[in-house]
């Protein structure tokens, strides 16, 4: 089959603003509460996309690992490609698409860096394994082999083999604090719910229909 034969009909449901809650913070938890219950595969995975200081876009996937009354959570190296874009440009979008539940959230705001505090607390609740491979990356630079890297987690496995792997200054979180929610139902005929939250002024949210 071609891929411009390819079709999926979306039955499962409806959205409607009579459904949802009038903060999309407290509505993004309600989904992803569902998410969760349905044995999804990382159903806390998401897109985030950035733009450099040469206006190009570029998209990776990520992991949300906290959701607060202000913003959405995720961790990186701030030297990355991302970390670098983010530090010229401090916006992003992301995406999280639940295929089986026939939904998607899309998250447009404005992002900063967490607390210290807070990034050493989440590192150092991550497996010692992805502590060391947090050390050992210098994310998104070129390297000549694999075996660099294998040998740089061998040295620092020995380095700290009785001892706690401090958390590395190229890495930490971030908060995406949404100026635009959006929450996307799938339904038939291609005709599907859109509801947009934007923040306004006075820090409430305006719902707004949007056409499929």
């Amino acid at each position: 089959m071609s891929l411009a034969d390819m079709r999926k009909e979306y039955m499962q449901r409806g959205l409607s603003e009579s459904d949802v809650d009038a903060d999309p913070i407290r509505q993004f938890r309600l989904w992803l509460d569902v998410a969760l219950g349905a044995n999804l595969t990382e159903p806390n995975a998401m897109t985030l996309a950035t733009v450099g200081a040469d206006g190009h876009p570029s998209a990776r996937m990520v992991l949300l690992k906290g959701v607060e009354d202000d913003g959405f959570l995720f961790y990186t190296n701030y030297e990355s490609r991302k970390g670098r874009e983010l530090a010229q440009n401090p916006w992003a979008a992301l995406v999280i698409y639940w295929a089986e539940l026939e939904r998607q959230v899309r998250i447009e705001g404005r992002v900063e860096k967490l607390a210290p505090e807070a990034s050493d607390a989440y590192f150092h609740s991550r497996p010692r394994g992805s502590q060391f491979g947090a050390v050992v990356s210098a994310q998104s630079q070129p390297i000549p082999s694999r075996e660099v890297l294998e040998e740089r987690l061998r040295a620092l496995e020995a380095q700290y083999a009785d001892q706690e792997i401090p958390r590395p200054p190229h890495w930490g979180g971030y908060r995406v604090i949404p100026t635009t929610i959006e929450f996307w139902q799938g339904r038939p005929n291609r005709l599907h719910d859109r509801l947009r939250y934007q923040r306004q002024d006075d820090t409430t949210w305006k719902i707004e229909r949007l056409s499929p």
